[in-house]
């Protein structure tokens, strides 16, 4: 429940995790199940959290975009383009530089090593705070620091060799 914030989804995740660890390890000693459960249910929560992204690029309710109040003159293409305001007044070069940046921190978060990986998407990406990341990692609060200080002078070292600056 701390992990999602979302009680019906955590009932989910941990359902999942319950499903997996019976499937897979049924024939283990049950002194083994504790300890396979928490690396299950740690791998099932980052999978919602990536569901949960992609999801969130991808669709959207068009309910989502209706105004607060009750408006006969409702115009969704109006809403769309209050929301896509920002996006008008960059040049096309731009863009394409900041998309080729993007593209470059995602390609070296990638190259991370898992756990670092791990630690820096949940604090930075998914916005958890340190007991929410370590909780979710199955790990304590100092290794979610370590991890996360780790990724960060990775990630800082191999942009600026790359020619990105802050």
């Amino acid at each position: 429940m701390f992990a999602v914030r979302d009680e019906d989804a955590a009932l989910d995740v941990v359902q999942d995790a319950m499903i997996k660890l019976a499937e897979n390890y049924a024939d283990r000693p049950a002194a083994e199940w504790p300890p396979l459960f928490q690396r299950i249910l740690s791998n099932a929560t980052m999978d919602w959290f990536r569901r949960k992204k992609v999801r969130g690029a991808l669709f959207r309710n068009f309910s989502d975009f209706e105004s607060a109040g009750v408006d006969e003159d409702f115009d969704i293409l109006e809403v769309l383009e209050s929301y896509a305001g920002g996006a008008s007044t960059e040049s096309a070069s731009e863009l394409v530089s900041r998309g080729q940046v993007l593209a470059l921190i995602e390609t070296q978060i990638g190259e991370l090593p898992a756990r670092q990986r791990e630690a820096f998407l949940l604090r930075y990406w998914e916005e958890l705070d340190v007991a929410e990341t370590a909780l979710a990692m199955g790990c304590s609060e100092g290794s979610v620091k370590t991890h996360c200080s780790r990724a960060v002078h990775a990630l800082a070292k191999s942009l600026k060799a790359k020619g990105v600056t802050p």
